[in-house]
């Protein structure tokens, strides 16, 4: 900073240069002559290509009021004797203390040194030169005011400089708060404004690489707001070769009233910043505006290197959330896998325990019926009707057996994870037809009737099979269950969009408690089959089971004991399909 700072305070024109045209002296005396020899004296006065704008007051107060209104004065030659004996004197403690201007310079001057002694006047006040006026002549006037006016703009420079700097360190602190690219390339155009004290045109370019062809355009200000976003090939012609000689050069440029500022990051980015002001820029001016351009790539570098790590901790995040999921779609996995071993394990003592208990009864008889056949096997002559009742016994209870066994599999086979429903057009109202007939044998036993409602066929997408086993289940418990001599209706029909199949019985029918669990596994009901059939238990539930793979569903209905049941059987109905 402090090599900068000696740059700034070389010996060159001040802000202050671009005065309208002169520079400012005040003439504060009561004597009217003494304003025109001033103004004979220094008519054809000239420093640094600008002449004098002379300005008189002709007391104290009046002075004090012309410098209040006008800060822009350099120097005032100031007379100590006017209203009062002192109002020159009071008139510098005016001006240095309540209207706070330290930078005019102050050239006392009186025809009565005696009045105001000159060294307790240099003491004790704040001005810069003590002339008696019968000493000023033309020649020294003019060195006077030669002095007053270099030391005004070294002064006015120094000045300038402060606030400039004071802009920059403050700038830097707010620049260095920004998060954003964008915010951060608005801001930079914000403080240049400020730093120059006009309003500015301008915008900032933003080169990735050095190899890069692609220029984003990240802010404008003034006529160049609207450019704020774009690709710089949406520049004018003017402006992008401006850019493009800057990136070139990589140097600053200042040519009238436009000034282009280059700045390379740490990273290799690259920044160029046009700006378009009222009037050109001075010495110190382009020394402040370059002593702010190279705190820029740092700038630009600490945001940079933010939107990066935000961005990396953001797909950190997402990995983590990602990761996170995962693991739970893991540990839920695990938990229905634990949840299916346990209902797995459970199955398998329950089907364990009716193994044991419904299987063993069929054995036992099968081995009685066995003996006994032996038995009979070495009388003479052998008893064959005898026998071959045995024997029909026999192949009776193994086929009880063999029907429980094959009720078991398929069940183990419904409860598979890996079940799948094969789907495709059928007629629902056929295959009850067909169920029907299968089971109309073991209805005729009972002496028991099975009729058919299924006014017309009834499209349905499903797994024929699967189905098929379902009706089975529903019509061969409605001939276990139901009383000898006792009608069984089967219905199909649409209803609301679902296929519906139907099975009413008069048997038993089934308690409160029953309807809540009859479609359980290895459910034991109250009611109990009418001819000694043999059931398991998992009839039902391998019909709900089906259901529900097909989209549906399974329910049951009672009227109470002793008033008959209905079981039905909801799948959805083909597409196309009107419902009643």
């Amino acid at each position: 900073m402090s090599e900068e700072f000696v740059q700034i305070l070389d010996d060159a024109p001040a802000r202050g240069d671009e005065r309208a045209g002169a520079w400012t002296v005040l003439v504060v005396d009561d004597d009217e002559a003494v304003h025109e020899g001033t103004r004979f004296a220094l008519f054809d006065y000239e420093l640094d290509g600008l002449g004098l704008e002379i300005l008189s007051a002709y007391s104290a107060r009046e002075g004090k009021e012309i410098l209040a209104a006008r800060p822009d004065i350099a120097v005032v030659l100031l007379d100590v004797v006017m209203e009062s004996d002192d109002a020159g004197l009071a008139l510098v403690d005016d001006i240095r203390r309540e209207l706070g201007n330290r930078t005019v310079r102050i050239i006392l001057r009186t025809g009565q040194p005696g009045q105001a002694p000159e060294r307790a006047v240099i003491v004790e006040y704040d001005i810069n030169d003590y002339k008696a006026k019968t000493e000023l002549t033309a020649d020294k006037l003019f060195t006077a005011i030669t002095a007053a006016l270099r030391s005004f703009r070294q002064l006015e420079r120094l000045e300038a400089t402060r606030r400039g700097l004071e802009i920059i360190v403050d700038a830097a602190s707010m620049l260095f708060d920004l998060r954003s690219v964008r915010k951060l390339a608005q801001g930079v155009l914000t403080q240049i404004a400020t730093l120059l004290g006009v309003d500015c045109a301008g915008i900032l370019v933003l080169r990735e690489s050095a190899r890069g062809e692609d220029l984003a355009v990240l802010a404008g200000s003034g006529c160049y707001g609207d450019h704020e976003g774009a690709l710089a090939s949406a520049l004018s012609e003017d402006l992008r070769t401006c850019v493009r000689e800057a990136l070139e050069r990589r140097g600053h440029a200042f040519e009238g009233a436009r000034s282009v500022l280059y700045s390379r990051t740490g990273s290799g980015r690259e920044v160029v910043v046009v700006i378009e002001s009222p009037r050109p820029l001075s010495e110190t001016d382009r020394a402040l505006v370059e002593l702010f351009s190279s705190r820029l790539s740092v700038a630009f570098d600490n945001v940079l290197l933010h939107e990066e790590l935000q961005g990396t901790n953001a797909r950190l995040e997402e990995r983590v959330v990602a990761r996170t999921a995962e693991l739970i779609r893991a540990n839920r996995r695990l938990a229905s896998q634990r949840a299916d071993l346990r209902r797995a394990n459970q199955l398998k003592t329950e089907i364990l325990g009716t193994v044991a208990h419904d299987l063993k009864n069929p054995l036992a008889v099968i081995l009685g019926r066995a003996e006994m056949l032996d038995d009979l096997i070495g009388v003479a002559p052998p008893p064959l009707d005898t026998m071959r009742t045995q024997v029909r016994h026999i192949r009776e209870t193994a086929e009880q057996l063999s029907d429980m066994v094959s009720t078991l599999v398929a069940d183990a086979m419904n409860d598979a994870l890996d079940i799948t429903i094969r789907r495709e057009p059928m007629d629902l109202s056929a295959l009850v037809r067909e169920v029907i007939e299968a089971n109309r044998p073991l209805a005729e036993r009972k002496h028991q009737a099975i009729a058919l409602e299924a006014p017309e066929p009834v499209p349905a997408l499903a797994d024929q099979d699967r189905l098929r086993e379902a009706i089975e289940n529903l019509v061969s418990n409605a001939v276990k269950y139901s009383p000898v001599g006792a009608p069984i209706v089967v219905g199909v029909h649409a209803r609301a969009g679902s296929a519906v199949v139907a099975v009413r019985d008069e048997g038993p029918g089934l308690m409160p408690e029953d309807v809540a669990r009859v479609f359980g596994r290895f459910q034991r009901l109250s009611a109990k089959p009418t001819a000694g059939e043999t059931s398991t238990g998992l009839g039902l539930s391998i019909v709900r089971r089906i259901a529900e793979l097909h989209g549906g569903e399974a329910t049951a209905a009672s009227p109470g004991p002793g008033r008959g049941s209905t079981f039905e059987i909801r799948i959805p109905l083909a597409e196309g399909r009107e419902t009643a």
